[in-house]
């Protein structure tokens, strides 16, 4: 019997639910697997596939958005040893689960918590509730490649943003074998897109787009790199989250900051009834 030639997985983009190559052609090898080298044009399609489905997602009931964060850990769970097999730790991948449930738990508490009766005078109701931003544009942190990701991508699709994700180019298995588990996870396809290759290359094509509307820097280390992508942000006045300190701890509570973050407050007026 001839011996067999094992097929090498090529790892791809994720992309408004669907996985394409680079539309430059462009891959790079990480661990013995070619990963995708991402474009600007690849983040630019990213960016439509995420507007797209704003509306959708922010329109879903926050109890469904809950659902399918849930969902997501139990996927994720059912992976675990093909996490491990990256070379992600087993406690990191528990942690990532509890996050996805963590932040799940507060989809349909948010609004009660963070929004409600405002006292005014007048014979008026003043009505004070959070709304979803709309696309942020996220810059994973390298480490920890799994639980990091998962940080920065939760509090922002739960509350019903929808995401574009630049992975960390040195750690990009993790951030597309995530995406795996989230196309299993009923998650419709736009919430989150997931770009691997260059950050150098795609992030300031999403700080610089006039349909991103936040932009969070968590991954950025380079602090004249994180300056450059503050002022193309703020072309269009996008909401912008600092980058990450180098000692931040990712297992500690992680609090509601970046969820909240990431919310706009409506406030409306009606007349009371007589």
């Amino acid at each position: 019997m001839s011996e067999r030639v094992a097929v090498r997985k090529t790892y791809k983009l994720f992309i408004g639910g669907k996985f394409p190559r680079s539309e430059s052609g462009r891959s790079y090898l990480v661990q013995s697997s070619n990963v995708s080298l991402a474009s600007r044009k690849d983040a630019r399609d990213a960016v439509v596939a995420a507007r797209a489905a704003v509306k959708g997602w922010a329109g879903a009931t926050a109890y469904n958005r809950g659902q399918i964060l849930y969902r997501a850990a139990e996927m994720l769970e059912g992976r675990r040893e093909q996490f491990v097999a990256l070379g992600i730790g087993g406690d990191e991948v528990d942690a990532a689960v509890d996050r996805w449930v963590w932040y799940a738990g507060w989809a349909d508490k948010l609004a009660q918590v963070y929004g409600g009766a405002n006292p005014v005078a007048g014979p008026y109701f003043n009505l004070s509730a959070p709304e979803p931003t709309g696309v942020v544009a996220v810059i994973a942190p390298e480490r920890p490649a799994l639980l990091g990701l998962v940080s920065v991508i939760a509090p922002a699709i739960v509350t019903g943003n929808t995401v574009v994700v630049a992975a960390s180019p040195s750690e990009p298995l993790a951030a597309v074998t995530l995406a795996e588990v989230l196309a299993t996870s009923d998650l419709p396809g736009g919430v989150v897109n997931i770009l691997t290759g260059a950050i150098t290359e795609t992030a300031p094509t999403l700080a610089s787009h006039l349909d991103v509307n936040a932009i969070d820097l968590t991954g950025v280390t380079d602090a004249s790199f994180a300056t450059e992508l503050e002022v193309k942000a703020a072309e269009n006045l996008k909401r912008v989250l600092r980058p990450a300190p180098a000692d931040h701890d990712w297992t500690a509570d992680p609090g509601v900051t970046r969820m909240t973050t990431l919310l706009e407050t409506k406030t409306v007026w009606h007349p009371k009834g007589v």
